[in-house]
């Protein structure tokens, strides 16, 4: 059955590759209302720091190869045709490759369906959990099992409430029925801690080379800017990754187990504000992320076991509506892991959603970085070197689909190596880039 909401339209196009405009930093606090509509995440008014600010990508180069003043030119840049595969979607959060080649799309105010890229039939899917669709809640990331094929587990993060006005990021998994058009006995796996805010969930999912499942959990938007920030306190699961076996339960060679007591088993990493990019290295299977900071203080980082990233002691953010840094830079304090590419305050920064790394053979793009832009509305990429080594250079090349004004939310490649992309809207299109 096909929703008589969605229909489906193919454009061919030349490849959308321009340099990003200038619109400058407004400086926005995320926790504001009124002024700081312009960029909020949901149609209900509330505020999101995701589309924050102009965001003009201007900065300055340093000899970390974080934040670059433009980006690189590609003159032989492929061609591209840009088929909206499915129209009509409600701020569709995340795309799983469905074999043998269906799309899984989860839409936040809590539907989960599956698109045929061909036909462009949509079709709900019935067993997905309750959500709360505020702020920035409700049905965000899905994931597949490693083993699908033989084990059809899916995987969906969610923020739900928890009472007394408070919410979390929810973690669960249920097996998809494919002639039910349904995810059947649905069971919670981990909540992690409740907060009062409705933003900063984190809340991407990717299952890493060694099996384990890591799950992103933001800050839940803590303005305690200093030592006892959530994001530094191993007693809470609050702005970190955690790492799950996948029945939820805890791997026993996670760095903080067997340790003090009131340290949370499953965190991989801390110090982050509001990782909502995520994915896996195709040759090192390092997994990597990109995060939200203030102010710019967007990153990219490469994952270690145990590792501190700093939010909020050290960062190259700063206070919104300000030009003071929230504390040390990265590169200044001992006991955190540098990001391998970052946008200071002032650099109009990159405001992430979504990654996948590409490793087909379509696109002359292989082991490039893509990573979805939600305030300038374009298509990140970027070439890495010494993915695995400690000499390591990411650099942005020129944005793709820089002149359609799609908030981008989330990335993959599918199995015939051509790249589909979720944008973020009311009436929002799901989109396949593939060469002419």
């Amino acid at each position: 059955m096909t929703s008589s909401r969605y229909s489906r339209r193919a454009v061919l196009l030349g490849a959308a590759i321009a340099p990003v405009p200038a619109t400058g930093c407004l400086g926005f606090d995320d926790d504001a209302s009124g002024s700081a509509a312009d960029r909020e995440d949901d149609p209900a008014g509330s505020v999101d720091d995701e589309t924050e600010d102009g965001r003009d990508g201007e900065g300055s180069e340093d000899e970390s190869g974080g934040t670059e003043s433009e980006a690189d030119p590609d003159p032989e840049e492929p061609s591209l045709a840009v088929t909206e595969v499915a129209t009509g979607l409600s701020h569709p959060w995340a795309i799983a490759i469905l074999p043998p080649g269906g799309l899984l799309v989860t839409e936040r105010e809590g539907r989960l369906v599956r698109i045929d890229p061909d036909s462009g039939d949509v079709d709900p899917i019935d067993g997905v959990p309750e959500v709360l669709p505020e702020g920035q809640g409700g049905l965000l990331d899905v994931e597949l099992a490693p083993d699908f094929d033989e084990e059809p587990w899916i995987y969906l993060t969610y923020a739900a409430g928890t009472g007394d006005g408070e919410s979390a990021t929810h973690l669960g998994r249920g097996r998809f029925d494919a002639e039910a058009m349904a995810v059947e006995g649905f069971e919670e796996l981990y909540v992690a801690d409740a907060a009062g805010s409705s933003g900063h969930y984190g809340s991407r999912a990717v299952f890493g080379a060694d099996g384990m499942l890591y799950v992103t959990v933001g800050d839940r938007q803590s303005k305690e800017f200093g030592p006892d920030h959530v994001a530094q306190d191993l007693g809470t699961d609050l702005g970190t990754t955690l790492r799950l076996r996948p029945d939820g339960s805890i791997p026993e060679d996670n760095p903080f187990v067997g340790g003090d007591e009131a340290v949370r088993e499953a965190i991989y990493s801390y110090g982050h504000r509001n990782p909502q990019a995520m994915a896996v290295h195709p040759e090192t299977g390092g997994i990597w992320q990109a995060e939200h900071g203030e102010e710019d203080g967007d990153e990219i980082n490469r994952l270690e076991a145990g590792g501190n990233y700093g939010w909020p002691v050290a960062t190259y953010a700063c206070e919104y509506g300000t030009d003071d840094p929230v504390g040390d830079r990265p590169d200044e304090r001992e006991g955190t892991v540098e990001p391998v590419h970052y946008w200071e305050c002032g650099s109009g920064g990159f405001p992430p959603s979504g990654a996948a790394f590409y490793d087909g053979t379509a696109l002359p793009w292989q082991g490039d970085l893509l990573v979805g832009n939600l305030a300038e509305g374009y298509l990140g990429r970027f070439s890495v070197e010494g993915a695995g080594t400690d000499d390591v250079s990411v650099r942005e090349r020129e944005p793709l689909l820089v002149d359609r004004g799609w908030r981008v939310r989330d990335v993959v490649v599918g199995d015939s190596s051509v790249v589909y992309v979720a944008v973020d809207a009311e009436d929002a299109p799901i989109v396949r880039l593939a060469p002419t």
